[in-house]
C-alpha cells in the first residue's frame, strides 16, 4: 500500500470507527463478536481502499461493517440470518418519525427490544435512528430499494411500538 492510499485510508476510514462498531455491535449482539467483525471490515476497507471512488465515505465503511457482519454471522451463528422476504411485506406508509416513546424508553428496556427485532429490521433502524443515515444511504449500505428501507423502518417501528405497548399493558 502507497503512502497515498496509508493516508486515504486515515482520511476515510478513521473517522467512522465509532459508527462501524456500533453497526457491528447492534448487528452481532455483542461486543466481543462486534469487535472482531469491525476490525476485519477495516482491514477490507484497508484492502480496498483504493476503491473507494469519493461520496459518503460513512456510508461505504458501513456497507462493509454491514457485509462483514452477514458474513460473520453466516458462518458462526447460520440460524441467526433470516432473511425477510421483502416482497411480502406489506406497504406501510413511513412517517419518518420514530414511535412514539420508543427512543426516550429506559435504556436496558430499548437494547432488550432492539436486539429482539428481526436482523434486518434492527439493522434498519440502527442506521437511521442511531447513526443519523438518509434513506438513501441505507439503501446503499443494505443493497436494498429506498421502498424496502421504509418498509423495514415501518416495521421495526411498529414492532417497537407493539412491544412498549405490551409492557405497558402488562404493568
Amino acid at each position: 500500500m502507497s503512502a497515498n492510499e496509508a493516508d486515504q485510508f486515515e482520511r476515510i476510514v478513521l473517522p467512522h470507527l465509532d459508527a462501524a462498531y456500533n453497526l457491528a455491535r447492534w448487528l452481532a449482539g455483542n461486543d466481543h463478536d462486534a469487535q472482531d467483525i469491525a476490525q476485519e471490515a477495516c482491514v477490507r476497507a484497508f484492502r480496498f481502499i483504493g476503491g473507494h471512488r469519493g461520496g459518503d465515505a460513512r456510508a461505504w465503511l458501513l456497507a462493509i461493517v454491514r457485509n462483514t457482519a452477514f458474513t460473520w454471522l453466516k458462518k458462526n451463528r447460520p440460524h441467526a440470518v433470516v432473511s425477510i422476504n421483502d416482497d411480502d411485506l406489506a406497504q406501510i406508509e413511513d412517517q419518518n418519525v420514530p414511535a412514539q416513546g420508543v427512543f426516550s424508553a429506559d435504556k436496558n428496556a430499548l437494547r432488550a427490544a432492539l436486539e429482539a427485532l428481526p436482523l434486518e429490521f434492527r439493522e434498519a433502524i440502527v442506521l437511521r435512528e442511531l447513526e443519523g443515515l438518509s434513506y438513501k444511504e441505507i439503501a446503499e449500505v443494505a443493497e436494498v430499494p429506498v421502498g424496502t428501507v421504509m418498509s423495514r423502518l415501518a416495521r421495526a417501528r411498529q414492532h417497537l411500538q407493539n412491544h412498549f405497548a405490551r409492557k405497558e399493558g402488562g404493568k
